[in-house]
C-alpha cells in the first residue's frame, strides 16, 4: 500500500463507493463517510484499506437538532412556545488508525490530524475554512454538514498504543446543524412575450403558462436560496405569496448607477447572509428596495412566488438555486 504523506493525500483506490463500505452508525443506520478538508482532499472514514476506519459505536451527534425554547407564562398555569432557537451541533468521531509500522503510522496519524486541525486556520483573506462530513447511503443520497475540528486529536496513551496503531475521539464544531443534500436544486424560468399588452411586466415562466410557480422544498427546515438574473431586465420582483414577503432589484438605482441589464449581463442574489454581486463583482446591493426588501426563504412544502420582469427579453432569465436541509444526517 503506498504511503500516506502530510500535508496533501490521495487515499488509495480500493474499488469501494465513496466513504468505504456501509456500517450501522448511531442514530442513522448503515451508511458510509468520508471527509473533505479545507485544501479539497477527499478522506475515506469507513474503508479499512485507507489505513484508518471509524469507531461506529463512539459516534454521536448525528440526530436531530437540538433547540433551545423560549417560553411565557400563561395565567392560569403552564406556558407558551413563543420561539424555539436551533443550536449548534458537536458530532463525536472517533478514529482508528493504523500502519504496517511505526513510520507509516505516523504518516497517517500526521496527515489526518493536520487535515482536521486545518479548519482552524485562518486564510490569507481572514476566513477560516470549514470542512465537510459526508454521510452517504447505500441507496446513493448524501447529506453534509460543515465541520470545524474542536478538540480529540491526541491517542489513547495507553500501553503498547502509538507504536504502530492508536485511535482519537474527534470533537466537531457545526455552526450550523442542519445537514445539507449536496445535490442542488434549481428552478429555470425564462421570459415569454406577455399574454396581453395590457401588462407590462412580462411574468418569467419556464412555459407558456404565466402567473405563479410552485417550488416545493423537500428539506425539513427553510433554506435560503440565490437567484440568478440574466438581462435583459430594468425591474426585478420577487414575491413569495405564502409568506407575503417580497424584494425587489433595481440596477438603476441611485446607488448602483448601472442601468438596466442589458442582455447577457447577470446578478447574483443570495438570501443568507444577504449578498448582491453583479457580473464582474461590484457590489449591487444598495439596488434592492429598502427598507422594505424582506429576502425570503423557502420553507419546507410547496411555497407560491412568483418572478417578475420589467423590461424582459430574448434571453430574459432567472435561477433560482437551493439546498435542501435536513435535521438528521
Amino acid at each position: 500500500m503506498p504511503l500516506i504523506t502530510a500535508p496533501f493525500v490521495t487515499p488509495p483506490d480500493t474499488g469501494e463507493p465513496p466513504g468505504g463500505t456501509p456500517v450501522p452508525l448511531p442514530q442513522i443506520g448503515y451508511a458510509t463517510a468520508q471527509y473533505t478538508d479545507p485544501t479539497g482532499t477527499v478522506w475515506p472514514l469507513t474503508n479499512w484499506e485507507a489505513g484508518w476506519f471509524t469507531l461506529a459505536d463512539g459516534v454521536s451527534g448525528l440526530g436531530a437538532v437540538d433547540y433551545n425554547l423560549t417560553t411565557d407564562a400563561q395565567p392560569r398555569g403552564g406556558a407558551r412556545l413563543r420561539h424555539a432557537q436551533p443550536q449548534p451541533r458537536t458530532i463525536v468521531w472517533p478514529l482508528f488508525v493504523q500502519g504496517a509500522d511505526h513510520v507509516e503510522f505516523m504518516d497517517r496519524w500526521r496527515a489526518l490530524a493536520t487535515a482536521f486541525t486545518r479548519t482552524l486556520r485562518v486564510g490569507p483573506d481572514g476566513v477560516r475554512v470549514p470542512g465537510v462530513l459526508e454521510i452517504a447511503r447505500p441507496d446513493g443520497t448524501r447529506r453534509q454538514i460543515e465541520v470545524f475540528y474542536q478538540d480529540g486529536f491526541e491517542g489513547q496513551a495507553k500501553a503498547g498504543w502509538g507504536r504502530d496503531s492508536d485511535s482519537a475521539v474527534l470533537s466537531l464544531l457545526c455552526e450550523d446543524p442542519y445537514w445539507t443534500d449536496p445535490v442542488s436544486q434549481t428552478v429555470h424560468r425564462e421570459s415569454v412575450s406577455s399574454g396581453s399588452y395590457f401588462s407590462p411586466f412580462p411574468t418569467v415562466s419556464s412555459s407558456q403558462v404565466l402567473g405563479a410557480t410552485t417550488v416545493t422544498n423537500p428539506g425539513d427546515t427553510t433554506v435560503w436560496p440565490t437567484w440568478v438574473v440574466t438581462g435583459p431586465a430594468s425591474l426585478i420582483t420577487f414575491t413569495n405569496t405564502r409568506s407575503g414577503e417580497a424584494f425587489a432589484l433595481n440596477p438603476s438605482a441611485a446607488a448602483i448607477g448601472h442601468g438596466n441589464l442589458l442582455a447577457g449581463q447577470q446578478v447574483i442574489i443570495r438570501t443568507d447572509p444577504p449578498q448582491v454581486r453583479y457580473q464582474n463583482g461590484d457590489n449591487w446591493v444598495g439596488g434592492l428596495n429598502w427598507p422594505a426588501a424582506s429576502l425570503w426563504g423557502l420553507a419546507p412544502g410547496d411555497n407560491e412566488i412568483t418572478f417578475a420582469l420589467s423590461g424582459s427579453g430574448a434571453g430574459s432569465a432567472v435561477d433560482l438555486v437551493y439546498n435542501p436541509r435536513y435535521e438528521t444526517a
